[in-house]
C-alpha cells in the first residue's frame, strides 16, 4: 500500500490510469476517443472535476446534500461521528448499529447484538482503512479532499429472518436512469446475488467483475417508480451517476452516490455491455 501511495504522488494521473487500466484489460484505454463505459469513466476522472462531487461522495456530508435535494425522510439516522476509531463512544450506541468510514466502501462494521459484538475486531477493521484514499488507488479525484470521519448509523434490514439488506443501485446516464442493479443475499451460503434489470424489470444477461448473477430473479419492488424518480432528481446535471437505495418496511432510504463504479476497472460479461453502457454516456463536447 505504501508503494502505491508513493506512486500516486509522483505519477501523473493519465499515466497512472493507463497503467492500471492495462493491468485489468490487457490494453490501454482510448482517452482521446473513449467509446466503452470503462473508457469513459477514465475520461470523466480526468476531465469532469466539479468540486461539488467531493461532497456527494462523502458518506457523511452527502446526507445533508441529498436531504436538500429529495428530503430528510430518505436519510438513514446518524448516531454519532468521530475522527478516529479510538474516539468511538460505544456506550452511547444502541443495541444494534452500523459503523463505517465516510471515504471508504470496504470498512463497514455491523453490530446486530451488543452481547456478542467484538469491539476490538471492529476497531482493527476500522483502523486498517483509516488511511485509504480512493484517489490513490484509481485517481478518483473527488476522494482526494474528503476529510475522513467514522459515522455510526441506525441498523437496518429488510429480511429479519436472513438478517439481510438488499441494495438497489440505479445507474443514471446524463440524468436518466437506465439500469437497476440489485445486490442481495450477501451472507447467503448459496452466494450473493448481483443482478441487473431494465426499468421494466427484465433481467439482463450481464455480469461485471468477479461477481456472478443470481440463479433466481429478484421480485420487482413496489417502490421502484419512486426510487427511479429520486434517482433522476439526484443525477440531474451529471454525466454518469449511480444512486444507491435501500427499502425497509416499504420505506426508501438513501445509500450513497458513486461516480466511478469499481473505478472503471471491472470488465463486463458479455463484453458488449461495456459498449452499450458506453453509448449511453454523452460526454461534454467542450472538454477533452
Amino acid at each position: 500500500m505504501e508503494i502505491r501511495n508513493i506512486l500516486a504522488r509522483i505519477v501523473p494521473d493519465t499515466v497512472y490510469i493507463q497503467l492500471v487500466y492495462h493491468k485489468h484489460f490487457g490494453r490501454f484505454a482510448d482517452l482521446k476517443h473513449p467509446r466503452t463505459f470503462n473508457e469513459k469513466i477514465q475520461w470523466l476522472k480526468l476531465h469532469d472535476r466539479n468540486p461539488q462531487h467531493t461532497i456527494m461522495v462523502d458518506k457523511y456530508l452527502a446526507k445533508d446534500y441529498v436531504a436538500g435535494s429529495i428530503g430528510r425522510e430518505y436519510i438513514i439516522p446518524t448516531l454519532g461521528v468521530w475522527e478516529r476509531p479510538e474516539d468511538i463512544e460505544f456506550d452511547k450506541l444502541p443495541e444494534q448499529f452500523v459503523l463505517k468510514w465516510n471515504h471508504d466502501s470496504g470498512s463497514i462494521v455491523i453490530c446486530k447484538d451488543r452481547n456478542t459484538f467484538d469491539k476490538q475486531a471492529a476497531l482493527r477493521k476500522l483502523s486498517g482503512r483509516e488511511k485509504y484514499n480512493g484517489y490513490n488507488y484509481g485517481r478518483e479525484w473527488p476522494y482526494k479532499n474528503v476529510k475522513p470521519v467514522i459515522i455510526a448509523e441506525a441498523y437496518m434490514e429488510d429480511d429479519p429472518v436472513k438478517g439481510e439488506l438488499s441494495d438497489y443501485k440505479i445507474h443514471c446516464f446524463n440524468g436518466e436512469p437506465k439500469v437497476v442493479q440489485v445486490i442481495a443475499d450477501r451472507f447467503s451460503k448459496d452466494g450473493m446475488v448481483n443482478d441487473h434489470y431494465t426499468l421494466e424489470w427484465e433481467k439482463l444477461d450481464l455480469v461485471r467483475g468477479h461477481y456472478s448473477t443470481g440463479t433466481k430473479s429478484v421480485p420487482r419492488p413496489a417502490e421502484l417508480d419512486e426510487m427511479l424518480r429520486l434517482a433522476k432528481m439526484l443525477s440531474k446535471g451529471t454525466t454518469y451517476l449511480r444512486t444507491d437505495f435501500y427499502i425497509v418496511n416499504h420505506h426508501i432510504y438513501f445509500g450513497e452516490l458513486t461516480f466511478f463504479p469499481a473505478s472503471g476497472f471491472n470488465p463486463f460479461t458479455p463484453e458488449k455491455w461495456d459498449s452499450i453502457f458506453g453509448e449511453w454516456i454523452r460526454l461534454p463536447i467542450n472538454k477533452g
